[in-house]
């Protein structure tokens, strides 16, 4: 058991580990290879007595913890999104952790809740959100949306659903495309996922903007009143983009609350030949993207925005007596403006991030990714067995196998399943998959911070030997 007073003794074994972990990353398997329960099994059932030494843990983390995990800072990792981390935000989190701080309100660490202001005003003004959104540093796109859903069943009940209950005429709407966090927080929030309408999608797999406004004229028509919207900028499967401006349009006319869930691709609004993707944020009410996605910010820290924050904390406060103080009104008490009361000092890591990255540096990297994909299309397409499944974007790209003479699709999905299978299995890459129109597709995301072509060369080549393989037994 170590005392205080024993940190810098020690602290180098932890170090050591770190930097040791940095370099042989890439020799490591991108997925961890062990069976369920491999790692469990290797734990006692019962917490030790006696105290056990640094040593001894650290020498556990590398038999039985470094075997289980998954690498998600590898660079020939392309698989989900990536959950990026960086050597700034990686600072930034051992002084976090350092600190320890409980930033629920201004009283409780000042430079926590104005450093959060600042640099929320920092994204904001260099991603063309309009000045009037105000931003709060949430722990996930997920937690953003139910805020958002939240806030817009009080809206809709006229602040009566959390003191009365929730009526049961509430809709919530989104495309076909939207991700899975919206069921659920539609579900949480009590308004059931029976009141979520799924909206068709066009042939780029956005949202249909006349589809929608029909859907909420038919529940008008029908008694039920039209809640919230959810558009996507850069859906989970392909990273498609709804039409803002006329899906915003159709809200303001229903006076309905238009959240805009820009998840990953909301980092490219850092770009400014991007940022076309928020055309008619102005309407929107709410908008959320993740830094802990593409912008080399560890996970968790996403940033939420709200055009009325008083609406939000109208939402959201509480306030029992010992949380009373002297400065209330004067400063952000970002408890009040989202779910937990207790929070981290996440600004510390964006902080860290943008000042050492610059705006130009954090640019620089995400146009070397764009590059980096539009290569990678390239050169998969140029073997002749693969074809591009829809049309790349940002950092992605989806395709599949196709030999030639094989067009049945369950023949050629079942042949991509046990391609994808096959490439993850050998730990050289880890990619994952969407269906696109009952098409199996591989998904490409090149997003981690330290890539370079030359992962990407690999990537091709394995992929490229795992279809050679498989096309000789098939």
């Amino acid at each position: 058991m170590l005392e205080r007073q024993d940190f810098r003794e020690n602290v180098d074994v932890v170090l050591d580990w770190i930097e040791k972990y940095f370099k042989e990353i890439e020799s490591l398997p991108v997925k961890s290879k062990v069976a369920p329960k491999e790692v469990y099994n290797q734990i006692p059932g019962a917490p030790p007595l006696k105290s056990e030494s640094l040593q001894s843990i650290m020498s556990d983390m590398d038999k039985i913890i470094k075997p289980g995990i998954t690498h998600w800072q590898h660079p020939n990792f392309h698989a989900y999104f990536p959950g990026n981390s960086s050597v700034e935000s990686l600072f930034a989190e051992f002084l976090t952790a350092a600190i320890g701080a409980q930033c629920m309100i201004w009283d409780t660490s000042p430079a926590a809740a104005e450093l959060e202001e600042r640099v929320m005003e920092w994204l904001r003004d260099n991603m063309a959100i309009p000045g009037n959104f105000e931003g709060v540093i949430q722990d996930s796109a997920s937690s953003a949306t139910l805020v958002a859903i939240l806030t817009a069943r009080e809206v809709s009940s006229d602040f009566t659903a959390t003191t009365k209950g929730i009526p049961n005429n509430l809709r919530v709407y989104c495309s076909t495309e939207t991700h899975s966090s919206i069921d659920k927080a539609v579900g949480i929030s009590g308004i059931g996922t029976d009141n979520l309408v799924k909206i068709p999608v066009d042939d780029v797999l956005a949202m249909q903007p006349e589809a929608l406004e029909a859907a909420i004229k038919a529940d008008i028509e029908k008694g039920l009143k039209p809640s919230c919207v959810v558009a996507a900028i850069g859906t989970t499967g392909t990273v498609a983009v709804d039409p803002l401006k006329e899906i915003a349009a159709i809200c303001k006319k229903y006076k309905v609350w238009l959240h805009v869930d820009a998840a990953y691709a909301g980092s490219a609004l850092l770009l400014p030949e991007y940022q076309w993707m928020i055309e008619g944020i102005e309407d929107a009410d709410s908008f959320v993207f993740n830094p802990h996605k593409w912008m080399f910010t560890n996970f968790d820290c996403s940033a939420y925005f709200v055009k009325d924050a008083d609406i939000l904390i109208r939402t959201f406060e509480v306030l029992p007596e010992y949380l009373k103080t002297k400065t209330r009104g004067q400063v952000n008490d970002y408890r009040d403006w989202g779910i937990p009361l207790g929070r981290r000092f996440r600004a510390l890591k964006l902080w860290f991030v943008m000042r050492s990255y610059g705006l130009e540096g954090l640019q620089s990297k995400m146009r070397k990714h764009i590059a980096l994909n539009d290569y990678f299309g390239k050169v998969i397409i140029e073997s002749g067995d693969f074809e591009i499944i829809g049309k790349p974007f940002l950092n992605f790209t989806g395709f599949r196998l196709k030999p030639s003479g094989i067009d049945d699709t369950e023949v050629l999905n079942k042949l991509n399943e046990e391609l994808l299978e096959s490439i993850n299995k050998s730990g050289e890459l880890f990619l994952s998959h969407t269906k696109i129109n009952g098409v199996y597709t591989l998904r490409m995301i090149i997003g981690q911070t330290y890539v370079e072509q030359k992962h990407i060369e690999k990537a091709v080549k394995v992929i490229k030997e795992k279809a050679v393989s498989l096309k000789s037994h098939t």
